[in-house]
């Protein structure tokens, strides 16, 4: 899976400069350790939100690369017959309510699907009370929990604060991912985040573990742990997983040429990458097949993705909340 994360990056930049892709993408590539520990220890019946930079999120929970690819290239045969796009593509069938391209706004998202989940088994079970989940039923249906994956760039934001606080204090089966890549766009962290990440969730009495977003392993360790206590009852956790994008924010930064991080930072945090780490626990014989594997699907991904029709411009309005809407005369044909 990062393998093929990384190579879906890769493919998705060079169709981006090709003009496949409109509008450009939030390049995963760096962080894939992070998608892959917390969606490893994720079960069937969970939720999850992402963010604008949410191709990782959604591959590794097990969206199809071809049809995730089709949808970045605005195609009908994508996830979402092309109309998310890049920063809102979702899969409600695994569980992905939706990346997201406003900061912070998949907190609130989760903690509502995780609101339902315990309120569903609370109804269930006769004890649910009007004005929330019931006190006595901590576990959700199923056992399910939500993630809530975010960048350090929502640590200031107001509806996540929002979001701890309804979710310690309802008991919540939802877990908290910030990916601490240290920029929110161009503004480090340091000079941005008063306190720490985990003392945010610690003032609502959320426990929380700061873990090295760049080792698979330890994420799906620490992932492990939050969603058990989650899942058990125990109510939200929080993980702070400190990773490295080693591209730029978006596509758009390679033509405007933005000089924010030094060459050396680079160099350092490349050689931290998680797939050669990860690569290491493997026989070469392995790693190789698994090389083929991943260019075999991404190559197939490509051919679905391109020959895929564009929507018909008569269907824009389609699948919207209301009906009845009309353009203004002039506006289109």
């Amino acid at each position: 899976m990062l393998r093929l994360i990384r190579g879906f990056e890769e493919l998705a930049l060079t169709l981006v400069k090709a003009g496949a892709i409109p509008g450009g993408i939030h390049p995963y590539i760096g962080q894939e350790a992070v998608a892959v520990g917390v969606c490893s220890a994720l079960g069937p019946a969970d939720r999850l939100t992402s963010t604008h930079r949410g191709h990782g999120h959604v591959l590794a929970r097990g969206a199809a690369p071809h049809r995730l690819l089709a949808e970045l290239a605005g195609r009908v045969d994508g996830l979402n017959g092309g109309r998310g796009g890049s920063m809102h593509a979702a899969d409600l069938s695994l569980g992905i309510l939706g990346a997201n391209g406003i900061v912070g706004a998949g907190a609130p998202i989760a903690v509502g699907a995780a609101w339902a989940l315990k309120h569903r088994a609370a109804t269930d079970s006769g004890t649910a009370a009007d004005g929330g989940p019931a006190a006595d039923s901590r576990v959700a249906v199923d056992g399910a929990v939500a993630v809530a994956f975010f960048g350090d760039g929502a640590l200031n934001q107001g509806v996540l604060l929002e979001s701890l606080n309804l979710a310690a204090m309802w008991r919540l089966p939802v877990v908290f991912v910030c990916e601490n890549n240290g920029y929110a766009t161009t503004l480090p962290a340091a000079t941005a985040v008063a306190g720490s990440a985990n003392g945010r969730a610690a003032a609502f009495g959320i426990p929380a573990e700061q873990v090295d977003g760049m080792d698979t392993e330890a994420v799906r360790a620490a992932a492990v742990r939050a969603v058990e206590w989650a899942r058990s009852g125990g109510g939200p956790g929080f993980l702070e997983c400190r990773t490295y994008r080693y591209e730029g924010h978006h596509t758009m930064e390679r033509r405007m040429k933005l000089r924010y991080r030094t060459p050396e930072e680079v160099t350092a945090w490349r050689e931290r990458d998680p797939l050669p780490r990860a690569a290491a626990l493997l026989d070469p014989a392995t790693v190789a097949g698994l090389d083929r594997s991943v260019a075999e699907q991404l190559a197939a991904a490509e051919e679905f993705a391109l020959a895929s029709a564009h929507p018909d411009p008569a269907g824009a309005l389609d699948h919207l909340y209301a009906d009845g809407l009309r353009p203004r005369a002039g506006v289109t044909p």
